[in-house]
């Protein structure tokens, strides 16, 4: 398919909570495959569509980054039922380049979607699997990882979103 560009803060759409997948056709189809040919070449383990300018609740994560795909998961209009334990771990975004930090995310959840073909479904996912599909379903209500964090660790990372946005004025 196509890789698409990765949209980087500041840009609005990043904020922006998404519409629900209605009919589930060749469009949503290309769009997920361009996201998935997207954060492969990233290389990424996770990207939502609002990462590629696209306001719809359409999420990818493959925490093997394109070696199996077993492990190449996809969701439409997801939705975390359940939420279980707690764990801080380092997480990177590819719209926030060179900016990391420790976030508090579940070691478990349900999650309910949509398949490609219109199926609903269910998946339970722990550790690595459960921080990344909570990282990419809060990008589709407009959610950051750093907006998770508090004192200090916010205070730093809103100097880097600050110098990130200035970059990106630079290049327009």
């Amino acid at each position: 398919m196509a890789i698409r560009a990765i949209r980087i803060y500041p840009d609005p759409v990043l904020r922006t909570p998404c519409r629900a997948v209605g009919a589930i056709d060749d469009s949503v189809r290309k769009l997920v495959a361009d996201m998935i040919d997207t954060m492969h070449a990233a290389p990424g383990i996770g990207l939502a569509a609002p990462q590629i300018g696209v306001d719809l609740r359409v999420a990818v994560v493959d925490l093997s980054v394109g070696e199996d795909p077993e492990q190449q998961h996809v969701f439409l209009n997801p939705e975390i039922v359940q939420r279980h334990g707690a764990a801080s771990d380092v997480e990177g975004c590819l719209s926030l380049p060179g900016i990391t930090d420790k976030v508090e995310r579940p070691t478990h959840v349900l999650v309910k979607a949509l398949d490609l073909a219109g199926q609903p479904f269910e998946i339970e996912a722990d550790d690595w699997l459960a921080r990344a599909i909570c990282h990419e379903l809060d990008h589709l209500d407009g959610v950051l990882f750093v907006d998770h964090l508090r004192g200090l660790r916010r205070e730093r990372v809103r100097r880097q979103l600050k110098k990130l946005a200035a970059d990106q004025e630079v290049l327009v």
